[in-house]
């Protein structure tokens, strides 16, 4: 039997969480956070690898530092990194932010919490640095409006985007015998692999699926939305009603993702549920069991290959040979037979930044044509400006590139409203409960329709 995460009683996880907030601002007054009364040095604060085994953001900032203070004579470019897996970063920046004394010049901000982070309050709107700025007319429209307040004004600049598949190991495959240019055509055709794997290649993972709470929002979005937005024909949003601008309640949809989640878990198709669990697993996906063939398929994002370029700590150059790649299909195979899902991270200057004009000044060095380039194909990202995307040398940089690129029209977006990182907890302890097995599909669904009319003011509506 695989085992289960014991979960705290109340009062400890109370307890925990008090300690943690504590922890907190400690922990920023040691980082040495803050942007201070200096005017000619700048400080920016982005997300370090746990391991220290990615260095391809610290690579390519040191380079634009460089570039920067050359060009900037006098000013000081002083990193705060934030050493930190996703959930626990976001958590740590909203401190950050808070107060003057602590906030950064500029800060790497994930887009599904810039609306949050707006109604809190913390950021402050770019449109006037944008309006003198040129370079501003070549970003596509949807990586703007990722970077959009509901009020209507921009308050980031997009550093790129990203899209989602499955990857999977061709040596496993072959062991498996499942063929090397395997391509799904519904959820029952993973599920058959992941089922064959087992059987013939005992000692190796399934399949993976980013689930729970400690994952964070790759549980949400590698995991479940993937899941979700293929449950109908790709029209509608199945967790927002755009309309009545209110959240959709579980539905059918929702629990066919839960119970998909169920199966990979409950037939020990995934990684041991502790493992599933662990914060830092998805260092692990990257860094081990696909490098290393122990695991078959993996759900994941268009970003793997910055772990395995040189100088990343995890050096793979065969694993473009050795890693296939397909996209996710729809549950039934139904129009339009594939889905994917794009998020991306984005330059936001704090509301309580002592330098915003040199940080803006820092973001158009960042996003030239040629370092927007550059930055694209270290981190395997998707090019956000159009000038970057039409470049065959950006296409061809790196295998995966036009995969991923070619996704674009069959993406979907969060809706990354002010409650949606609430919304967003609220599926992770779903999918959590179906995954330990503590909770029943119909009881996490439950769980969650009861979480969503608290997180959301009750601006629920069933479809």
């Amino acid at each position: 039997m695989r085992p289960t995460a014991v979960r705290p009683r109340p009062t400890a996880r109370r307890t925990a969480l008090v300690a943690a907030a504590a922890l907190v601002p400690a922990l920023l007054t040691a980082c040495g956070g803050g942007s201070g009364s200096d005017p000619d040095t700048l400080k920016v604060s982005y997300k370090q690898s746990t391991d220290n085994s990615v260095k391809v953001m610290d690579n390519y900032l040191a380079g634009i530092k460089k570039q920067f203070e050359k060009e900037h004579p006098g000013k000081k470019v002083e990193f705060v990194p934030i050493k930190a897996a996703d959930s626990e970063y976001y958590t740590k920046l909203q401190q950050m932010l808070r107060s003057p004394k602590t906030a950064p010049d500029l800060v790497y901000e994930d887009t599904f919490l810039i609306n949050s982070d707006i109604t809190s309050g913390y950021l402050k709107p770019l449109d006037p640095y944008l309006a003198k700025w040129k370079d501003w007319d070549r970003f596509i429209d949807t990586a703007k409006a990722a970077a959009k307040g509901e009020d209507g004004k921009t308050y980031g600049v997009p550093d790129g985007t990203d899209t989602r598949g499955l990857w999977f190991s061709k040596e496993v495959f072959a062991r498996a015998g499942l063929p090397a240019d395997w391509q799904p055509e519904n959820w029952d055709d993973i599920l058959a692999a992941a089922r064959t794997i087992k059987k013939k290649v005992p000692g190796t993972v399934p399949l993976n699926v980013y689930t729970g709470k400690p994952a964070g929002e790759a549980a949400t979005m590698q995991g479940f939305q993937m899941l979700l937005y293929g449950t109908n024909d790709g029209t509608a949003d199945p967790l927002y009603d755009k309309g009545s601008k209110k959240w959709i309640a579980a539905g059918q949809g929702f629990k066919d993702a839960l119970t998909f989640v169920e199966t990979v878990y409950k037939e020990e198709l995934g990684p041991e549920v502790s493992d599933a669990l662990d914060p830092n697993f998805s260092t692990r996906v990257r860094g081990e069991l696909l490098p290393e063939g122990r695991l078959g398929i993996a759900l994941d994002g268009s970003w793997l290959p910055q772990d395995w370029l040189p100088g990343s700590g995890h050096e793979w150059p065969e694993w473009s040979e050795e890693l296939g790649l397909a996209h996710m299909p729809t549950q039934h195979g139904q129009a339009p037979g594939k889905v994917s899902m794009s998020g991306g991270w984005t330059w936001a200057i704090p509301a309580k930044a002592g330098n915003p004009d040199l940080a803006f000044e820092f973001v158009k060095t960042m996003q030239t044509k040629a370092n927007a380039k550059k930055w694209y194909v270290a981190n395997s990202g998707i090019a956000v400006r159009e000038d970057v995307a039409s470049d065959p040398s950006y296409a061809n940089a790196q295998p995966g590139t036009r995969f991923f690129t070619d996704l674009v029209p069959h993406t979907h977006y969060r809706p990354a409203y002010p409650a949606y990182p609430k919304v967003s907890t609220a599926i992770q302890e779903a999918m959590e409960g179906v995954t330990t097995g503590d909770l029943s599909v119909e009881e996490a669904a439950r769980g969650y329709d009861e979480t969503l009319k608290d997180v959301t003011d009750n601006q629920v509506v069933r479809k």
